[in-house]
């Protein structure tokens, strides 16, 4: 089995096949000093290295002049996200991965991130067991590592179990619109999400919860039917979805948040997913 890496730099058919379509024109209906392939490339030399915009290597022109000012690109990257492109983008990978026979959707695997916030801003709250200020996320993937649904944030105060619902129902979104057949799938999750509110969601939504029981400090064995649970399958989740926080590390951008707007980091997480998703194709 080949194991493609991550792009670094978008080329021509990776832009043209999954960036294209979903990128707006200029809001000046003037066409932009740079190709928006361009620009995409140095947003994600930015995501890569983590340093700041004013510190983008820039290239030179001609005459010597660089051939934009950061904040041009930086603008750019915010009209981006305004009009929804890393969603729409990210929908297309998932969308292509299937039509491709990409996927593995016998199992899902969920598990939640805590990125501390260095410099504040919204949607932060103080993690107790963490011990840091930041925000959380739940990401969703197949048995081959493909980000499946990354579309819940909350602060960093926040439990993950409750926040599984909204996951679950992001999830159905997804599955609609990339046409994703899910019924008889495994959700497997760790014990953090363990409970009747949560298997109940899962069974509803026609898959199966393969959840590692919380004792919550239980003296004698829990009364009643034992739940749905497969060691082998549990044990997956550090070849899947565990890998793919490893991966995500590897963008140095959100090793730490230093943007105050959430929308900004989470979109930025967004373009993370979606080149560990199109590495397929590179």
């Amino acid at each position: 089995m080949d194991k493609p890496k991550i792009p670094r730099v978008l080329d021509e058919k990776l832009y043209e096949q999954f960036f294209c379509p979903f990128i707006p024109e200029s809001k000046t209906g003037r066409p932009r000093k740079l190709s928006n392939l361009s620009l995409l490339n140095y947003a994600l030399f930015v995501l890569y290295t983590g340093i700041q915009w004013k510190s983008l290597p820039i290239k030179l022109d001609e005459s010597g002049k660089p051939e934009i000012h950061y904040s041009s690109v930086f603008k750019v990257f915010q009209q981006w996200i305004k009009a929804d492109v890393f969603k729409e983008v990210f929908l297309e990978s998932v969308r292509v991965l299937q039509e491709k026979g990409r996927l593995d959707l016998e199992v899902l695997h969920g598990d939640g991130t805590t990125t501390s916030a260095k410099k504040g801003g919204d949607e932060i709250g103080y993690n107790g067991h963490k011990k840091m200020k930041g925000d959380k996320n739940i990401t969703v993937c197949d048995r081959r590592c493909n980000v499946i649904c990354p579309f819940v944030t909350a602060p960093g105060n926040r439990h993950e179990g409750p926040l599984f619902k909204e996951t679950l129902a992001h999830l159905k979104e997804v599955s609609k619109e990339c046409g994703l057949a899910l019924e008889g799938t495994v959700m497997s999750l760790d014990s953090a999400y363990d409970s009747k509110s949560n298997r109940k969601d899962i069974f509803n939504r026609g898959m199966i919860p393969n959840i590692k029981e919380n004792k919550r400090n239980r003296k004698s064995p829990k009364k009643g039917r034992k739940p749905i649970y497969d060691d082998e399958i549990y044990d997956e989740r550090f070849h899947t979805i565990e890998k793919v926080f490893a991966w995500e590390d590897t963008f140095k951008r959100l090793l730490l948040r230093f943007e105050t707007i959430s929308n900004h980091f989470f979109n930025f997480k967004l373009l993370s997913y979606i080149m560990i998703n199109i590495r397929h194709f590179a």
